[in-house]
Parts: C-alpha cells; sequence; structure tokens
C-alpha cells in the first residue's frame, strides 16, 4: 500500500504530562513511517526495519522554513495549545535544523515549545545547544546498565550509554532549559525488565549526577512495539517514585498514570480524515482519545473510523484493556 504523505504539523494531541500538544514532525521520508537511531521495544509506532546510524544518513529532514510556515497556518485553527513538540514519527534531534526551526518558531508564537528525545545525540555539543533553546526536554532514560539499555533501546551501532549520561549532565549544567529525564520502566519474560531494586538503585545514582529538574516515571499505556511487554502495575511505580523521592527529593518526581482529565480542544476543521490519520500515525489512540485531542464529537468520528478501516488505512488492536486504531 502506498503511504499518504503526512503533514508535517499534526493534532493536538492530548498528553498525559503536556496537556495538549501540537505536534512537529522534522523528518518526512515517506520510504519508513518511523525515523530513528533507537528501536525501542515499547515504541507505539512498531519496529523499525533500519535504523538510521548517524545525521549525515538521514533522508527528508524538513527546512526551518517548512515548520515555521506549517506553525503560523496551525495558529489560525486552534485556540487552546499548552505546548508546541517535536516528537512525531522521528527522533527530532535527527534534524540539525532543529535550533532555527524553534528560534523561527519563537518569533511567531509565545505558545512554550517542547522537545522529547530518546537522548541518543545528547553526547553532541551541537544537539545541546539546540537542545538549550527549548523550555522543556524531555529525555528518556530507562537504564544505568549497558545491556538493560540495549535490550530496551535496541540502538544503532555506536551510541553509547556513557555518552548519553555525560550529555544529559551536561545540558543539566547549561540551564537555559527545564529538563525531564523520562523513566520509562517495563517488564518482559522475552527482553527482561528495569524495575530490579538493582536497577532502580543504579537509576538513581545516575539521575542524582545528571541533577534534572524533574524525573518522570512511567510505564505504557499504548500497544508497544514487542508483544511480549507488560505493563508495570501500578503498587510497583508508587513503590519506585517513593524511592526517587527519597534519593532526589520529593519536588523533583512525577508519577505519570493513565488517565488525562482536560477537555476538549477547540479546532477549525478542514479535512477530519487527514487530522485524524496524521494523529493516529504518531500515536495509536483510542475512539475517546480522537474525540478529545481533535474535538470531534462521536457521531461524526465514527463514520471517518470505520471508513478508514474498511479502506484498510488503520486497524484496531487491543491493548491494556482498550481498542487503539492504529496506522497500517
Amino acid at each position: 500500500m502506498t503511504k499518504r504523505k503526512s503533514r508535517l504539523i499534526y493534532g493536538p494531541i492530548l498528553s498525559r504530562r503536556l496537556g495538549r500538544s501540537l505536534g512537529i514532525d522534522v523528518i518526512s521520508n515517506p520510504s519508513s513511517r518511523k525515523n530513528c537511531n533507537f528501536d525501542c521495544i515499547y515504541c507505539q509506532l512498531g519496529s523499525v526495519a533500519h535504523k538510521i546510524q548517524s545525521v549525515d544518513d538521514v533522508v527528508g529532514c524538513v527546512s526551518s522554513a517548512e515548520i515555521v510556515e506549517g506553525i503560523k497556518h496551525y495558529h489560525r485553527n486552534i485556540e487552546d495549545i499548552d505546548y508546541i513538540t517535536f516528537s512525531g514519527t522521528c527522533e527530532p534531534t535527527l534534524n540539525p535544523a532543529m535550533g532555527k526551526m524553534i528560534e523561527g518558531i519563537r518569533q511567531i508564537s509565545s505558545v512554550p515549545i517542547c522537545v522529547i528525545t530518546n537522548s541518543s545525540l545528547t553526547g553532541r555539543d551541537d544537539v545541546r545547544q539546540s537542545l538549550a533553546k527549548a523550555d522543556l526536554v524531555v529525555a528518556t532514560l530507562v537504564s544505568g546498565y549497558d545491556k538493560t539499555f540495549e535490550n530496551i533501546n535496541r540502538p544503532a551501532s555506536g551510541i553509547l550509554l556513557d555518552d548519553i549520561i555525560e550529555g544529559l549532565a551536561s545540558l543539566s549544567h547549561m540551564g537555559t532549559c527545564r529538563l525531564s529525564i523520562e523513566v520509562m520502566l517495563v517488564d518482559s519474560d522475552k527482553f527482561g525488565y528495569n524495575t530490579s531494586d538493582s536497577e532502580i538503585s543504579r537509576l538513581a545514582d545516575i539521575l542524582e549526577y545528571i541533577n534534572p529538574d524533574e524525573v518522570e516515571v512511567l510505564t505504557i499505556t499504548r500497544p508497544p512495539a514487542e508483544s511480549s511487554l507488560k505493563a508495570v502495575d501500578e503498587i510497583r511505580l508508587k513503590e519506585i517514585a517513593s524511592y526517587f523521592d527519597s534519593r532526589l527529593g520529593r519536588r523533583k518526581v512525577r508519577l505519570v498514570l493513565r488517565g488525562i482529565r482536560k477537555g476538549r480542544s477547540t479546532i477549525k476543521h478542514e479535512n477530519i480524515e487527514e487530522e485524524v490519520y496524521d494523529l493516529i500515525l504518531r500515536r495509536p489512540c483510542t475512539t475517546e482519545q480522537v474525540i478529545t485531542s481533535l474535538g470531534l464529537n462521536r457521531e461524526t468520528l465514527i463514520p471517518v473510523l470505520e471508513n478508514m478501516e474498511y479502506r484498510g488505512k488503520i486497524e484496531l488492536v487491543w491493548e491494556d484493556k482498550s481498542w487503539y486504531y492504529r496506522v497500517l
């Protein structure tokens, strides 16, 4: 099936952490649904056939001008946004123009800017300089042990955990953006887990060294790349968050649990099917999540979803006691 070209600006997505977030994709590669140098076992976009080995290998980097023009257009159609977020179907730091994009957006919008990153390139000074221009950087760190890091994140060759840790510590020391470390906790008989006492103790040591502004403790809620993966139960999540509290201070630790309580967006729709597709492409959603994110009513949305499913553009998958729509 030929993949439809998706828009670079999408959403807004209703996020457990960021509220109403307008998304930005900085790589547009129609030959791949996912452009990343990691192949994380928990990724909601599924597995990646070919990991990007270096910035020089990226196909489809978009320009700063394209992103700024896209933001200008969306601002006319959406009234309430909490963040403009670099994320989507790619690792945003793989685009060398990301820093210029942030500068360009600042000239036309006062909405805070967030970058969600897998942390892979934080060892590079140019990447840290770009990240430092954002208001908030949400950076992933799943383990302090090389083997666990490799089993869960499955990085491209040459990406080292030590470089990531030192890069995050340097970014935190710069103090120009708020740094939040996302600790994604998972459980799998096949791939192992990162919730043992030794794993959590080692992570706490490293988090103390990095000294971020915030630590987010969470587990999977959407269909992961590897079906054997299981969400960590809420009791264990609370135990881990409490331990981090004791090591890092209660004000720094945030336990992110399932569930969002926020009203619908107010959006002027141009093409509902495209907007729904662009949202689900980046993040599998339940019907209710699409309704809330895009401000649609059920009577309007259901026929669109059914038609897209009939035409083979999306499918329904069961995960964590809910049905999610996912792009085929």
